[in-house]
């Protein structure tokens, strides 16, 4: 079947193609996560040292930036059917060579190739369900593939790691063979074919985008382990990103066929849009970036243990977006951002509370509290963002909104996770000053019962044994002050957010589509 326009909405069988398309989004998405906690498994088996098996993520994600930005150009030039079926079977195949791969070599290999086929599945199947649903179900087609983005990152660490434990590493990989096939047959039988357009490539301009992407992603993955800005590689790649995004923008406002339309940023709701969008990627994996170490390192709980108690964040997120996609119809989407972004606030407020000797249940409330903003700022924003724009730079826009959200999640976990190193550093150094007789109020503690517990056990296991003690509990309250210091940022972050929903505007007239596309 072939649709003669974009955005052709006569389209048999729009249940298939949506399950078929979320299937193969969340079979990508899940990679960005689940293959983490399979790292210290892969370092045995693959001879890797502590600092060369990072780069079985970093891999995947710069190759992964790089290509994001060509999924507008191939889908148009080679049709988009194409290039989302060209991408299911590329990825499954990498994911199979990533589950045989013998060595680091190998295995950074085959993730590149992964990143490389995967990057289109994510905006084309935002495109493709803006394309078959008419404007006014774009809400609902929203809801359901921001789930599949949204829930993804949440499961993918604890997935991961009951692969590992019960199988082994290798099927972290294996699990996307039976998933693509699944998805690769509903495509290939029931996903329309659009309109091709011809349409010069316009090599400088790429280029200099990929330079500037690439740059960036490998300092943001690279930062943390070479101590940031104290190391040279840190400065060669900023300013290599730096000169890359710059040559970029002169060159596209300048030439006749740019790799991407200025025009499109003309368009308010996608522009703010943008921003919006990077802020919510800060937000929704540094968030949980930060979670699942404080749970294991400060409260000792598995990784079963861990998934069980974020559970009800993908649940207040699969909540808000259903009803989100509903409540679009009746409720200005501003309305929905704004309270969106509040309970997010509230939620990480919440968290700001948090101590060592707590229970899950603040734990579980302020997750699912998060997850019912996120929902909800998630659905508006992805259908207002794509409202007004017209339907010929759809394809270069939902590639664009992915890689903005992707960098805002790579810049929002190295910023909290720098955060994180440093305030520990400098917490543990302010506390250890107050453990000292010198102290009246440690004295007073060392006399009591807390004291005689002390000295029985310098007495039994010798000097050493107790300043070791004291010296884990004080940086575990390092630890924690400087988990708490770092959801204190990202709540005003949101906060922050908050006015930049007065530049969103509700579309009252179907967007302009531009000249034909040639067949």
């Amino acid at each position: 079947m072939t649709a003669p326009a974009e955005g052709h909405h006569d389209v048999p069988h729009k249940g298939l193609i949506t399950a078929s398309l979320m299937l193969a989004t969340i079979m990508q998405v899940l990679d960005t996560t689940i293959a983490n906690v399979a790292l210290p498994a892969m370092r045995a088996d693959l001879g890797a040292s502590r600092d060369t098996i990072n780069w079985v993520l970093t891999s995947y994600i710069v190759a992964a930036a790089i290509a994001t930005p060509l999924t507008g150009w191939f889908s148009e030039r080679f049709g988009r059917k194409e290039v989302f079926i060209g991408s299911i079977v590329g990825f499954v195949a990498a994911s199979m060579l990533c589950g045989i791969a013998w060595s680091l070599e190998t295995m950074v290999l085959f993730r590149l190739a992964q990143g490389v086929f995967g990057a289109a599945i994510v905006p084309l199947s935002q495109t493709f369900l803006l394309d078959i649903n008419p404007r006014e179900k774009h809400g609902q087609a929203m809801a359901i593939w921001g789930a599949g983005i949204m829930v993804g990152p949440i499961i993918g660490p604890t997935l991961g790691g009951y692969l590992t434990d019960t199988i082994n590493w290798r099927w972290v990989f294996y699990i996307n063979v039976p998933l693509g096939a699944i998805a690769l047959l509903g495509c290939a039988a029931y996903l329309p074919h659009m309109a091709r357009r011809i349409r010069q490539f316009d090599f400088i301009g790429f280029a200099a985008l990929a330079v500037g992407v690439g740059a960036l992603q490998l300092m943001l993955d690279r930062g943390g382990e070479v101590d940031w800005f104290n190391a040279a590689e840190i400065w060669i790649e900023l300013a290599v990103s730096l000169c890359g995004f710059w040559v970029f923008i002169i060159w596209i406002l300048g030439t006749e066929h740019p790799f991407l339309e200025p025009a499109m940023f003309a368009d308010r709701n996608f522009a703010t849009g943008l921003v919006f969008i990077f802020l919510v990627g800060i937000i929704l994996l540094a968030s949980l970036a930060l979670l699942p170490p404080m749970l294991s390192g400060l409260f000792g709980y598995p990784i079963v243990t861990t998934g069980v108690v974020m559970a009800p964040r993908g649940m207040g997120t699969m909540i808000t977006m259903i009803a989100a996609g509903k409540l679009l119809r009746v409720v200005d989407a501003r309305k929905l951002v704004v309270t969106g972004l509040l309970l997010t606030a509230w939620s990480l407020h919440i968290m700001t509370g948090f101590g060592p000797q707590m229970n899950a249940t603040p734990i579980i409330v302020s997750g699912f509290v998060q997850g019912l903003g996120l929902g909800l700022v998630f659905v508006p924003l992805s259908t207002v963002a794509f409202a007004t724009i017209a339907p010929r730079y759809r394809g270069d826009a939902t590639a664009l909104f992915s890689l903005v959200r992707n960098i805002g999640s790579s810049i929002g976990i190295s910023i909290v996770t720098l955060l994180l190193t440093r305030n520990i550093q400098i917490n543990h150094t302010e506390l250890v000053p107050n453990i000292s007789l010198l102290d009246p109020e440690f004295a007073a503690r060392m006399s009591g019962q807390l004291g005689a517990l002390m000295r029985s056990m310098q007495m039994t296991y010798g000097e050493g044994a107790f300043w070791t003690v004291m010296n884990q509990s004080v940086t575990a309250q390092a630890s924690m002050i400087s988990y708490v210091d770092d959801f204190k940022a990202l709540m005003w972050v949101t906060l922050a957010a908050i006015p930049l929903a007065v530049l969103l505007r509700k579309p009252t007239a179907a967007p302009p589509s531009g000249p034909p596309a040639a067949d």
